[in-house]
Order: structure tokens, then C-alpha cells, then sequence
């Protein structure tokens, strides 16, 4: 299978290692739940394509083991005839469109074409095709994926079946990775510099990517496997605001250039933490800076506060901040020392767990090599599933 060989053929050791772990995880379901009783939910994304050929791995090598005869039967192309689920929307990208029909048609899946909101169009899906298992491409960095693991109940109040994460755990440059690798064929928006795929109105091309000429020409813009740093892949999405006469418009997310006139639009709260400054033995003036530097950029700082040392003040302060703002930065605290405590300061606000961030971590190696060792190693521990922390002695989180 041609799959399976790709990748256990490749020198890339943590490729390998994902790619090991997400076809247990299918062959897991697989063994647990009957392959009626499964769906695969697919959007045309970069996820959920990596998801379709690990998918068919899984299948191959599930039904391998299973069926001693199947081996012989398999062609070099291993199609998966799973039930497959699209929700289809009016503001979905044609290419995305059009290559989730493609793809379809290539390898046999069995299309269930859902036009309603996902609870709505799961609940008449389930009603007509009883279902106990969904495979879904949710990462570990996306805004739904927070407290879920590989195997999830659905939520309460939806319809009862479980989520399957196979690559819960996999980053944006595993992703790649594994499409390069595996020379699969996927959405031709992220040749166009495109790097995480929303609707028409809210998805841009990424600024980082952008080759430096005119910025109006898809052509104008470098792949997205060539973004340098994972974490930004959803620079490309853009926020909408509603203007003081009515209608809705499209604003830059922060990274890219913000129109002065709508500075009343964005707004940032700045928080420091430091017992230092509050005991008066050090004067802070980063705060200045960044309030100079934020407004030069079309965003209006409302607050600015100083917090002591402690995970539980930092956590009731970022509360208080984070559903009434735009933006929250918080500076100081950030580290392996035992007095640095921002960062788990940030997960309990959030409500999630400070975890190992394997992308934060290959950042950190690159800066200091192989001096990335014991304490240093704490540096790449972030709140699980926020994935715009900055680096250094900074964290930005919203």
C-alpha cells in the first residue's frame, strides 16, 4: 500500500512515530466498532486529507491482519469505501468544492452531502444512518480541540457518538511532512498561499508567505508548507466587525497591516506580572512601549495592569480581560524558574493543561541547540490548544 510504504521508507523518525500512533488509534476503531457503524468527516482541508490516507492505511493494514486473503486483493491504489460526511455551505471556496468531489469519486468514499448548521445536519444524518463512531482531522491547536483526547464522547446535548482523533497530537509541520512525503494530492489554495481554509469571507491568504511584490495576486504568495513558523497558520483568517452603519467588513487579524480609522474597533488589554515592579525595586517600562508600538498599529490599549507573582492572580486578571478585548498580552513570569508561573497562569484561565508544545520546542533548539536540556526544556511546555504564544519572555494570547 503505497501509503504505508511512503512513510515507512522515510528517515524522518517523528514522522514515522505520528504516523505509527494515528493508525493504531483507526485500527483501534475499526476493531471496536463495526465499518457500517463508522463516518469520516471530511472538508476538503489539508487536515482532513491527511486524515483520508491515514484512513486508508489504517484500513489496509487492519484488514490485513484480519483477513489473511486481502493482501493478495489490493491494487496500488487502496481506496476506503467509508461513509463519508460534507457539509456543504454557500460561502465553502469552489476549489474546496471541487476538490472534495474529486476526491471522493477517486477513492470510492460514500458522500453523505449535509446544507445544514453540524449539530442540525448530524441529528437527520443519525436519524437515517445510525452512527457510532465519526473520524475527524481535529488538532490539537484548534479552537474546538481543547479537553479532548484520541478517543472523545460527543458533547452534551448533541447526538451520541464518539470523536475519533487520530491526529489530535499532530502539528502543522507534521502535516506537511506527511503530504509532501506521501506526494498526495490536496487543495490547490495552499499552493496559493493560503494556510488554514475557513469561508469566503473570513479566509485570506497568509501575509507571512507573501513574496514581497503586490499582495492582491494569489500568485504573489509562496506555498503553505513553506511557513517557517506552524503556529501562525491561522494568520490567514481574517476577523469581520460590524462598522457604525451596519454592514460587515473584513480587518486584519493583528499580524497584518490594521486601517488607523478602525482603531475603536480593536482593543487590547496589557498585563504585567511581576512582584519587582509592584515592590518598587524595578521601574517597568515595556508596558509604554507596547502601548506606543499597539496604537501605531491601529489598536487602542483600554487597560494596563500590574499582577503579582502568583498562578491564581494571573488567571483572575486574564478573566477578567479576555471576553471583553480583543487582544491580551502578558509579559513577565515566563520561564523555567519556580517563580515564573504566567504561563500556567494562562491555562487556568483558559480552563485547559500546560502540555510539552513540540513545534515551540524545535524553536527553541534551533536557538540554543543543544544547550535545550533539562530546565530549558520547561520553556516548551504552553496551555494546550492556544497555540499564538509568542516566544521568548512574551506571551500573547486572546
Amino acid at each position: 500500500m503505497e501509503i504505508d510504504r511512503a512513510i515507512t521508507g522515510s528517515s524522518d523518525q517523528r514522522l514515522r512515530t505520528k504516523y505509527r500512533n494515528a493508525t493504531y488509534v483507526i485500527e483501534r476503531a475499526f476493531a471496536l466498532y463495526q465499518f457500517e457503524e463508522v463516518a469520516f468527516s471530511f472538508n476538503g482541508g489539508k487536515d482532513s486529507t491527511v486524515l483520508l490516507h491515514l484512513l486508508r492505511a489504517g484500513y489496509y493494514l487492519h484488514k490485513e491482519k484480519t483477513d489473511q486473503s486481502y493482501k493478495n486483493q489490493l491494487d496500488g491504489k487502496l481506496k476506503c469505501p467509508i461513509r463519508t460526511i460534507y457539509f456543504e455551505s454557500p460561502s465553502a471556496f469552489p476549489e474546496i468544492n471541487s476538490f472534495t468531489y474529486e476526491t471522493a469519486t477517486t477513492y470510492d468514499l460514500q458522500l453523505d452531502i449535509i446544507r445544514l448548521d453540524f449539530k442540525s445536519g448530524l441529528e437527520a444524518l443519525m436519524k437515517e444512518k445510525p452512527t457510532k463512531a465519526i473520524f475527524l482531522g481535529t488538532r490539537i491547536g484548534d479552537p474546538n480541540a481543547v479537553g479532548q483526547e484520541q478517543f472523545s464522547p460527543s458533547s452534551p446535548g448533541w447526538p451520541p457518538f464518539m470523536r475519533v482523533n487520530p491526529i489530535l497530537d499532530w502539528s502543522y509541520r507534521d502535516v506537511w511532512a506527511f503530504l509532501l512525503t506521501c506526494k498526495v494530492r490536496y487543495c490547490s489554495l495552499y499552493d496559493k498561499g493560503y494556510t488554514s481554509i475557513g469561508s469566503i469571507y473570513d479566509t485570506v491568504p497568509n501575509s507571512l508567505l507573501c513574496t514581497g511584490h503586490s499582495p492582491d495576486s494569489n500568485e504573489n504568495f509562496k506555498p503553505a508548507y513553506l511557513l517557517a513558523d506552524g503556529r501562525l497558520e491561522r494568520a490567514g483568517r481574517a476577523k469581520k466587525f460590524t462598522s457604525e452603519c451596519g454592514s460587515a467588513s473584513e480587518i486584519s487579524n493583528g499580524l497584518n497591516y490594521v486601517d488607523p480609522h478602525r482603531t475603536s474597533s480593536l482593543t487590547a488589554s496589557i498585563i504585567c506580572v511581576g512582584d519587582e515592579i509592584l515592590f518598587g525595586t524595578i521601574e517597568d517600562k515595556l508596558a509604554a512601549a507596547l502601548c506606543k508600538k499597539l496604537h501605531s498599529i491601529g489598536w487602542m490599549v483600554v487597560h494596563v495592569a500590574v499582577v503579582r507573582n502568583d498562578i491564581d492572580c494571573v488567571a483572575e486578571e486574564i478573566e477578567r480581560r479576555k471576553s471583553t478585548d480583543d487582544m491580551v498580552i502578558l509579559f513577565g513570569g515566563v520561564g523555567p524558574l519556580h517563580s515564573d508561573v504566567s504561563v500556567a497562569g494562562v491555562a487556568k484561565a483558559f480552563g485547559v493543561r500546560v502540555a510539552p508544545d513540540e513545534e515551540f520546542e524545535e524553536h527553541l533548539r534551533h536557538l540554543i541547540g543543544n544547550h535545550c536540556i533539562g530546565d530549558r526544556n520547561e520553556m516548551a511546555l504552553l496551555p494546550e490548544g492556544i497555540t499564538n504564544c509568542c516566544t521568548m519572555r512574551s506571551c500573547m494570547c486572546r
